[in-house]
């Protein structure tokens, strides 16, 4: 499965996916159950997010044994049918590592606090200044990334929530300790990694940041690469038909054109969230304010062209378990969510890189519109909702703002049909269901061959069909366009035209060089491609010359 060009890969929440135990959480069984589904939609590829015993205070990234399955997602034999099982349907599994941190429940973490020198090693454990900690970087959710340790007198760091702690990946025992995780699960038949937050894992210099929050001092530095080429070498380097990918944060093309560089031996591909920040007010995530369109095609233009120039390869996505609903964001999720949703499709999954598809995304998942705080189950969100209010916002304000960027608009459970429960369980699930899975739904879905389920199988079949699509060179067209993202693939004599209308109102392009185009696939009743063309309302077509 080395080829990773003309492959696609669903991301499953499986928390969110599928409850066949009865207890309102999905679980890997849950998975192995819809599978045949997943075959039909055409993926490649299931990527799971930790599934590791955990105390799931950040819904499993906080893994506190990573050999164990957490016994609310089910047992080895569980994990060893769903490989077995997606193996006969010609379908790999992806693990989601979360090598930047454990869970202070860790043993690993355990033996630290109980003065293990060795173990403590394993940690960032640093001497404060004045009664304050060792540096004023901030925690991702909030409040100092320090936490104070009284037996020892020193601090231990957690960019991420108190209860995970860094690693030290200085310490040559910790990436030996990565390295045997990994190839744990190759022995098992895993064939994909994504590496959660990997970009973080060398710290280069502990002092306050008087710029920033500190993530200069431990974003993207020297080491990574280092460490990277090691646990490459050591680990998933050693097969053939292995897919890995890197989740990037706050990083830089360059950067991802060095993680991603064949000759390089470190990763496959990066997946960076530039994008996915043009509705940020000041960059700042707890905001409101309109998507940017024009930065969110320069964006998009200068990825594309940038890593293709440095040789190395994107992740394409437009939604994650972190991310909220792409047609709720970008798109139309009311007068024209068929059609938007499509839209949004066509334009990413016709780019140079590997698609990703979050579960739901195929069927026009919605954003939750939550209500209450009793309704979240985020940490970040909950956390947020509290520095908000000290803020001054009032309380409508606050909602406005978490239905707009929660995570949990992501992790709602998946919906199945129309029945109680979205058909995600029996029981009252972990997290309330979006109600509109009275329409939106897998039932409805396949008995619509005009659905936006069937637009995804369209799209990941023409990726397999056509080489243009997965090798073809990518060329921005139309860049001073304020409503319509258009580009143009090549390769030798074949020419993909893309054209995507993100807004609902009509607008006319020119285009000069017209003839012998095809048109593969519109979310529109089919026009013809002319000089002066009128796209309708979030209207999309893709055309092919040959």
């Amino acid at each position: 499965m080395k080829n990773f060009k003309d492959k696609v890969i669903y991301q499953i929440y499986p928390k969110s996916f599928n409850d066949t135990n009865h207890d309102g959480i999905g679980d890997l069984n849950g998975v192995t159950e819809k599978l045949d589904y997943l075959k039909r939609l055409g993926v490649d590829m299931l990527w799971l997010t930790p599934f590791f015993v955990s105390p799931q205070n950040d819904n499993g990234y906080d893994v506190a044994n990573y050999y164990e399955i957490d016994p609310i997602y089910g047992t080895l034999d569980d994990l060893q049918r769903l490989i077995k099982e997606a193996k006969k349907r010609e379908i790999g599994l992806m693990f989601d590592m979360v090598f930047n941190h454990t869970s202070t429940h860790h043993e690993w973490f355990k033996k630290a606090m109980a003065g293990d020198p060795y173990y403590k090693d394993f940690y960032f454990f640093k001497k404060g200044q004045n009664h304050q900690p060792p540096t004023n970087w901030e925690s991702k959710f909030g409040g100092n990334a320090w936490e104070y340790v009284e037996a020892f007198d020193e601090y231990y760091l957690h960019l991420f929530d108190v209860t995970q702690a860094d690693l030290n990946w200085e310490n040559p025992n910790v990436v030996k300790e990565m390295a045997k995780i990994v190839n744990y699960y190759l022995e098992m038949g895993i064939t994909g990694f994504r590496f959660d937050v990997i970009n973080l894992i060398s710290k280069e210099s502990f002092e306050d940041d008087f710029e920033g929050v500190g993530k200069r001092f431990y974003t993207d530095c020297k080491k990574v690469n280092d460490y990277l080429r090691e646990l490459n070498e050591h680990s998933f380097g050693r097969c053939d038909d292995t897919i890995t990918v890197g989740e990037m944060s706050a990083t830089t093309i360059k950067n991802c054109v060095r993680y991603s560089k064949p000759e390089h031996h470190e990763l496959d591909m990066t997946f960076n969230f530039h994008h996915l920040k043009v509705d940020y007010l000041n960059k700042e995530k707890w905001t409101l304010m309109p998507f940017d369109f024009m930065e969110l095609k320069q964006l998009f233009n200068d990825w594309q062209i940038g890593m293709q120039e440095g040789g190395g390869w994107n992740a394409l996505f437009w939604c994650c378990h972190d991310q909220p609903r792409i047609v709720s964001r970008f798109g139309n999720d009311k007068e024209y969510h068929r059609e938007s949703a499509k839209m949004l499709a066509t334009a990413l999954h016709m780019m140079r890189g590997t698609p990703y598809i979050y579960q739901g995304e195929e069927l026009g998942m919605t954003n939750a519109y939550f209500t209450d705080l009793k309704q979240y189950r985020d940490i970040e969100s909950i956390n947020h909702f509290h520095i908000l209010k000290n803020q001054g916002l009032k309380d409508e304000e606050i909602y406005a703002i978490l239905q707009s960027k929660s995570r949990d608009n992501a992790r709602t459970p998946m919906q199945w049909d129309n029945t109680m429960n979205a058909g995600f369980s029996d029981r009252t699930p972990w997290m309330e269901v979006n109600p509109n899975y009275l329409h939106i739904n897998v039932e409805a879905a396949l008995q619509d061959n005009d659905s936006i389920f069937y637009h995804y199988a369209r799209l990941i079949q023409l990726r397999k069909q056509y080489p243009v699509i997965q090798e073809g060179l990518y060329e921005p067209l139309l860049e001073d366009s304020k409503q319509v993202f258009a580009y143009l693939r090549h390769l030798e004599s074949e020419t993909l035209l893309v054209i995507n209308n993100f807004y609902a109102k009509e607008v006319m392009i020119q285009l000069d060089d017209i003839e012998g185009y095809q048109l593969l696939l519109s979310n529109y009743p089919s026009q013809s491609l002319k000089k002066e063309l009128t796209l309708r309302p979030y209207e999309s077509c893709i055309y092919y010359r040959k």
